[in-house]
């Protein structure tokens, strides 16, 4: 590489590109912000805040409403953005949007009076206690639930009287401009919900920011010790959602046909890719081999596919980085003694497909 070439790459704007996994092909590319940038959407979120927490619990919870009914409007927008930038089987999307919907309403129905102020009486006189907001804060949001991760953790927040800046994952940027999209057209004041298209390496600095309150991450354990040790250092208020590895135990009185019906179900509803998913079976001896026997069949009648095609059980895997990552688990299994009862190989043909 030439000098002047190299100084072009190294001038050259950040990007991210999000990518189509059932086809591998690029959907759209975006600019990344600079730390300034980043920092101005902290101060618009801020300033957003000094005006959003005066305002009436009612009048915040009508807000929250028009949310609920923007949601209503742009249900298929959005469960087919959720189909396209991550794989989501469409009626699953819709589903998603549905849920969101319920969020929203039940929130504005039930939440102003779980932020009433209480008067308790105690030795010598009273004490009160009193719900008050805290200001601006940061979400970093994966991937797998596009919509219901942002608005679990934004409207609670928003109703409270916080404002919120979100850094989305990566490859649902699309996603996550569709929801500002529908804030805004819910009458969201400006600066309440800001989104930030930033990398990993900036979060540091924008905890560290004075007008960042509070920080909720759901993600990796590794990503929830860098983040909570960044809060803590910065005594920033945090919430974390991590992985695990849940086990499914199947017991010697099971119904087997109904452990199978429901163990499928939870192995593959979002192609696998959910914090709450069966990740292990433990299953008695007693009933092994009849649930094994069982279980293999019916996963052999999980249909994958194009994630559109109501059809199709399960779509791709959201990146080509995870299905590499997957087969490779899967082979060194097998290369310590595991044995593959079904699938194991990566089919041929485009996008990021892999076999129950």
């Amino acid at each position: 590489m030439s000098p002047s070439t190299a100084l072009a790459e190294q001038m050259k704007t950040p990007e991210n590109t999000t990518i189509n996994p059932a086809t591998g092909k690029e959907i759209k590319t975006y600019t990344l912000q600079s730390s300034l940038e980043a920092a101005q959407l902290v101060d618009e979120a801020h300033n957003a805040f000094l005006k959003w927490r005066e305002k009436p619990v009612s009048e915040r919870a009508d807000h929250i409403r028009k949310i609920a009914a923007a949601l209503k409007k742009n249900k298929d927008k959005m469960a087919e953005m959720m189909t396209l930038e991550m794989g989501k089987p469409l009626d699953l999307g819709k589903g998603e949007v549905a849920s969101c919907i319920a969020i929203c309403e039940y929130t504005a129905e039930h939440g102003p009076a779980r932020l009433e102020e209480e008067k308790r009486k105690i030795p010598g006189g009273y004490g009160i206690i009193t719900y008050q907001p805290i200001g601006v804060i940061l979400a970093i949001e994966p991937w797998n639930f596009p919509l219901y991760q942002v608005i679990r953790y934004c409207i609670p927040n928003l109703l409270a009287g916080n404002t919120s800046v979100l850094k989305h994952a990566k490859n649902v940027w699309g996603c996550a401009t569709v929801i500002k999209e529908i804030f805004d057209e819910a009458g969201l004041p400006k600066g309440a919900f800001n989104l930030l298209f930033v990398e990993n390496d900036e979060v540091e600095a924008i905890i560290a920011n004075d007008k960042i309150r509070g920080v909720t991450l759901t993600g990796s354990a590794n990503a929830g010790k860098i983040v909570s040790k960044l809060a803590s250092e910065n005594l920033k208020k945090s919430v974390l959602e991590l992985g695990g590895s849940d086990p499914y135990i199947v017991l010697e009185d099971a119904d087997i046909d109904e452990a199978v019906k429901i163990c499928i179900k939870a192995r593959i509803v979002n192609g696998g890719q959910t914090c709450t998913a069966a990740k292990r079976f433990i299953v008695l001896d007693k009933v092994y081999d009849e649930f094994q026997k069982k279980f293999v069949a019916a996963m052999n009648q999980v249909k994958f596919g194009d994630p559109n095609d109501p059809a199709n059980d399960m779509g791709p895997l959201a990146r080509k980085d995870l299905r590499e990552d997957l087969q490779e688990q899967v082979t060194q299994s097998i290369d310590k003694g595991a044995k593959c009862l079904l699938g194991g190989k990566i089919p041929e043909g485009e996008g990021y497909y892999y076999p129950p």
